[in-house]
């Protein structure tokens, strides 16, 4: 801008100039040498105009450039006026609701439809058909158990639970035990009515079974509901034994079993004791096997003699038993093939004193099942199940009023035989169909007999089929 300034202020000057020698040529003709000058100076003008025409396009070139450049690059200010600009755009367009709402206002407190408990209900309808010797009702048709079943966790440490079967005559209660999970280290405590852990078909509702019902030795043993009291119950998870996973379940109940302690007037408390080991074999198999002792007193006794007397003794009930299950299932097509193996064994050993006065005397029998059950296919399982059961022979066994049956009888060589195969078809997780023919073959206990049951279970709730 300074050098432009100063051309124009040249070509103001040189103007001038030519102007006042032109008026003194006009004046004096005669001078050569001024007009030689004048000459000089108009072409020097000419240059300067030129001069200044080129340094006005530069100009313009270098402000049309500026401006380009502000343009494509603003500074740092601009930058970081332009980043808030969009930071608050941002977070307007986070805070603005989608669509203007009505507020509702609503309280803090529980909510009370949270705190019930689950509740399902589970339906065991059986047809059958029996023939044998003896058999006078042949067709029956029979709703077994109408289940209610309540679950509900009280807090992030305990558990409810409670299974109410309901039959034409009756209701009572199954099972109704809270559960503490924690207690110590490795430890839970269950109180309440359970089914005891003898075993392991013996914990499961008969809903949950994979036959129709109980084994026939443990029916015999702890009659047909099996081993169901009301106590407390410990949970060891003890330390791996190699490979092996261990639990040790010790129960302290009321000793109220009618066949094993019947006579236990006193209310005297009963000892169970189960141990499990489970291990896997290989990715597809595990083994799992376990042993049990259940032992309390009996303490009043019926005796015949010329009349009906009672007489009291504090003798030892005692029922030992030993269970393995071996499953395969191939971890990639588990819903479609596997197979279990699975078998248990009792042993009753109770001391009485003799109805016929004779004195103290000892009940011992003891049975057997095992079942092998394979699945065909996604929803169809076949399997078969077979059961021995043999009692104690005493002579006395069946006298009027005090028969000891069927944990003894009279005859010698008594024994029982129980074949049952069965199908069993999932139509759904809810309902499943089951086709059961069973063959009890009973020496000195009685005629032979057959029956063939067709048996549906059907749950409804969030339980499904829970065994226990």
């Amino acid at each position: 801008m300074r050098l432009l300034c100063l051309l124009l202020v040249a070509f103001i000057c040189l103007a001038a100039a030519d102007t006042a020698l032109a008026e003194r040529v006009s004046a004096d003709p005669s001078l050569t040498a001024l007009q030689q000058e004048l000459a000089a100076v108009n072409a020097r003008l000419a240059e300067l105009q030129a001069e200044v025409e080129r340094l006005r396009k530069r100009l313009e070139e270098l402000e049309a450039g500026a401006v380009q450049r502000g343009a494509e690059a603003p500074g740092e200010d601009d930058l970081a006026a332009l980043r808030a600009a969009a930071q608050r755009e941002a977070a307007a367009e986070e805070a603005a609701p989608e669509r203007a709402e009505e507020v509702t206002f609503t309280s803090g407190a529980l909510g009370l439809q949270a705190l019930n408990p689950e509740i399902s209900v589970t339906g065991d309808f059986i047809s059958s058909y029996r023939s044998g010797t003896g058999v006078e009702r042949h067709f029956d048709n029979t709703f077994r158990t109408l289940g209610i079943h309540l679950e509900s966790y009280l807090d992030p440490y305990s558990r409810f639970k409670a299974a109410v079967p309901v039959t034409d005559n009756n209701a009572t209660i199954g099972e109704a035990y809270f559960t503490r999970y924690g207690w110590r280290k490795d430890l839970n405590v269950t109180l309440g009515r359970f089914r005891q852990q003898f075993g392991v078909v013996n914990r499961w509702h008969k809903h949950g079974l994979d036959q129709v019902d109980f084994p026939l030795p443990l029916r015999q043993i702890f009659g047909p509901g099996g081993l169901n009291q009301v106590g407390a119950s410990l949970e060891w998870q003890m330390p791996q034994w190699g490979n092996a996973a261990q639990e040790l379940t010790f129960q302290v109940t009321d000793g109220e079993n009618g066949p094993v302690f019947g006579e236990n007037t006193r209310n005297m408390p009963a000892f169970l004791a189960h141990y499990k080991n489970y291990r896997d074999l290989d990715k597809d198999t595990y083994l799992e096997f376990g042993l049990t002792g259940l032992v309390g007193r009996n303490d009043t006794w019926s005796i015949l003699g010329d009349g009906t007397a009672s007489q009291r003794r504090d003798l030892w009930a005692t029922v030992l038993g030993a269970d393995l299950t071996l499953l395969w299932e191939p971890t990639e097509e588990m819903r479609y093939e596997n197979w279990v193996w699975r078998t248990e064994a009792y042993l009753l050993d109770k001391g009485i004193l003799a109805p016929d006065g004779s004195g103290e005397d000892t009940l011992r029998s003891w049975g057997a099942y095992s079942y092998f059950q394979k699945k065909l296919n996604r929803t169809l399982d076949a399997g078969l199940r077979i059961d021995y059961y043999e009692p104690d022979v005493k002579p006395y066994a069946s006298l009027p009023g005090q028969s000891l049956a069927p944990l003894a009888v009279t005859q010698s060589g008594a024994h029982q035989w129980l074949f049952a195969p069965y199908v069993t078809w999932y139509q759904s997780p809810w309902v499943h169909w089951r086709l059961e023919w069973d063959h009890q073959n009973n020496h000195n206990m009685g005629p032979d007999e057959d029956a063939l049951f067709l048996q549906c279970i059907f749950a409804a709730g969030p339980h499904k089929h829970e065994r226990y």
